[in-house]
């Protein structure tokens, strides 16, 4: 009997920045999906994650679709969109995080996560979110220790900050970092795995003004288009759908 896989949260569980055919993203979901299926036979796979959700919105809009579908295994991963807000609510975020672990646990789903790096080596304004980061993770934990979900803590790998594992927007790993979190999962969930904690080579030392224009066309590139989007509501060019709403099955290459 096939097995039952369905993904749900924001734009990393979709995959987004790491590129497949055409204008898709694979990402670590699909990755886990198809070293499942190499490992374990055939797997029927959903992922209904959206782009700039918030927990609120995935709570609202995804974890009945995703409990409709009777997932054996259930990947979830979101808080950094609440995390980038001007404003955060703790106790919501805790609340929705919380609530969509525990139900997809309770319907007997075998449940994986995984908390956030530090991010400050990959974008140094990114310390002031620390203790926003921090939270989140405390929540995320609090999920393993409560609700049984079997949780990656990525925040206690140093590499996982490492600036060459995150594409150039700083919110999204790459390739090479989708490829380690797929390895990860795949070893928590006791499959067979590459190995994911190796350090990557340091990249050449910058001087300051490199740094200080990195930075600029970071802010003017990635962080001002994004803000001023969240900032008018406006949605991603998926008009909020998602890369995969039903379960399908997963081709696995001889």
């Amino acid at each position: 009997m096939a097995l039952r896989l369905v993904a749900l949260g924001d734009s990393t569980v979709e995959g987004l920045m790491d590129a497949g055919p055409g204008e898709t993203y694979v990402g670590w979901a699909d990755r886990f999906a198809t070293l499942l299926a190499r490992q374990r036979g055939e797997v029927l796979y959903a992922n209904l994650a959206v782009r700039g959700q918030t927990t609120a919105e995935v709570l609202a809009t995804q974890l009945d679709r995703a409990l409709a579908l009777r997932p054996d295994v259930a990947l979830f991963v979101a808080g950094v969109n609440d995390v980038l807000h001007p404003r955060l609510g703790r106790r919501a975020l805790r609340r929705n995080l919380l609530t969509t672990y525990g139900r997809l646990q309770e319907s007997g789903a075998s449940v994986l996560t995984f908390t956030v790096p530090d991010m400050t080596r990959v974008a140094p304004l990114a310390r002031a979110l620390r203790p926003r980061i921090r939270y989140l993770n405390e929540v995320i934990r609090e999920a393993g220790r409560t609700e049984g979900v079997s949780v990656v803590d990525l925040a206690a790998e140093p590499f996982a900050g490492h600036p060459a594992l995150w594409h150039d927007d700083r919110l999204h790993a790459n390739s090479e970092g989708h490829r380690r979190i797929a390895a990860a999962l795949a070893e928590a969930y006791g499959l067979r795995a590459d190995d994911w904690r190796s350090a990557p080579a340091e990249p050449v030392a910058a001087g300051a003004l490199r740094i200080v224009a990195r930075e600029a066309l970071w802010v003017g590139g990635h962080l001002t288009p994004w803000a001023w989007g969240r900032l008018r509501r406006q949605q991603y060019k998926t008009g909020g759908r998602c890369k995969r709403p039903d379960l399908l099955p997963v081709p696995v290459a001889d």
